[in-house]
């Protein structure tokens, strides 16, 4: 590698220890450092990436950055890139599953964390704003939108999700004449990227299956669902609460959302709380158990989306001028956008309907939607209550 290589991997590391907010934020932190400080790339270049990136299933925030490395200096740089990325975020969230634990083994009240659980409510709801706000334009979207928080609400099994994306994506891919004609020419598709995709989904679920390894097991969950989602960290919370918590009960919904709230207030991928998902579903096996879940679980939810882009990156120019892949991506964000809606309901079933989860729920909400407060700072703010009250 050369020394530009080594240059921008230590600006990867510092923006990940800065990165607050998700990808709308880190999108924006990424023009400012990537293109205007180090001109790694110009704007257009970054614009189009996190276009591509935002309509492929996984973490987007992830798969740009991931992209910028690949683009800089191929394959190696990118995995590096990737390391680098997830590497805080992902160590903090297993560390944290370990100390929820070992406070619960020792008889250590979880109670100041009581306001966590509606501020996480909090979070997801406003999610559910954003992303219905910024993808819902047309009736239709409304319907499909609807469509999908409520089966997503009340048929509560994983495989409900990728059947609902996709099953919106091919509603909306008939309504491909309203966009316009372009000019299509020639291409051909590289599928080593995607035979790889394909062939560890593959092997991971067959393995899982015949061996009953709980490590196997989790890393397949993960990856199936890492190579299922669009719409980012907030879309992935509905489905591992329904595997993780109600289907397969690996953890009580107090961790569950416990663990969400701490993520919100770091920085970095939200995806990185997969691995305090995984490190609290091995807590039955020990310290050494909690580290390979939060490992495997890291490595599940990472790893897709990184082989997809790669796959991916090489023809989309020339893939997106066909109008129904266009117009399919118009279902699958409506659905995105009826799952965390369908979440948000679902985190608030188990919440305490008193006045002052309600408060913590309204306040959260309010503060993202007027408010540039930090996340980290509302989590502290309700860690404090938690203690005071």
């Amino acid at each position: 590698m050369s020394l530009r290589h080594y240059i921008f991997l230590k600006e990867v590391f510092l923006f990940a220890l800065t990165a607050f907010g998700g990808p709308q934020a880190h999108f924006a932190m990424m023009f400012d450092i990537f293109v205007h400080k180090r001109r790694y790339l110009s704007e257009q270049e970054l614009i189009e990436l996190n276009a591509l990136c935002q309509i492929l299933p996984g973490p987007t925030s992830t798969q740009t950055i991931t992209a910028i490395g690949f683009r800089l200096g191929g394959p190696t740089l990118a995995y590096l890139t990737l390391l680098v990325w997830v590497l805080p975020g992902v160590s903090f969230m297993t560390l944290a599953a370990i100390a929820i634990h070992w406070l619960e083994q020792n008889g250590v009240s979880l109670h100041f964390t009581k306001f966590i659980q509606p501020i996480a409510v909090g979070f997801v709801a406003f999610a559910a704003y954003r992303i219905s706000f910024k993808v819902i334009n047309s009736r239709l979207s409304i319907f499909l939108m609807v469509v999908a928080a409520v089966v997503s609400y009340y048929i509560r099994t994983p495989f409900v999700f990728p059947a609902l994306l996709l099953a919106a994506g091919v509603v909306t891919a008939f309504d491909y004449k309203q966009h316009p004609k372009e000019v299509k020419a020639p291409f051909k598709v590289n599928w080593s990227n995607f035979l790889l995709w394909a062939g560890v989904l593959i092997a991971a679920a067959v393995v899982g299956h015949y061996t009953r390894w709980l490590p196997v097991r989790l890393f397949e969950n993960f990856y199936r669902n890492g190579s299922l989602i669009f719409g980012g960290g907030q879309v992935l919370v509905p489905l591992m609460y329904t595997e993780f918590v109600e289907f397969k009960r690996y953890l009580t919904s107090e961790e569950f959302l416990t663990g969400f709230g701490i993520a919100q207030s770091l920085p970095g991928p939200t995806f990185s709380f997969a691995a305090y998902i995984g490190a609290m579903s091995m807590q039955k096996h020990g310290l050494s158990g909690e580290l390979l879940g939060g490992l495997v679980a890291a490595a599940g939810i990472f790893l897709p989306g990184t082989f997809l882009i790669f796959f991916v990156i090489r023809f989309w120019t020339r893939l997106k001028q066909y109008r129904p892949v266009k117009a399919s991506l118009v279902g699958i964000n409506a659905a995105s956008a009826g799952l965390v809606i369908g979440a948000a309901i679902l985190l608030f079933e188990p919440i305490e309907s008193t006045p002052l989860n309600i408060g913590f729920i309204l306040l959260t909400f309010g503060l993202l939607l007027l408010t540039r407060v930090p996340s980290f700072l509302i989590v502290l703010v309700g860690l404090l209550a938690g203690f005071l009250l």
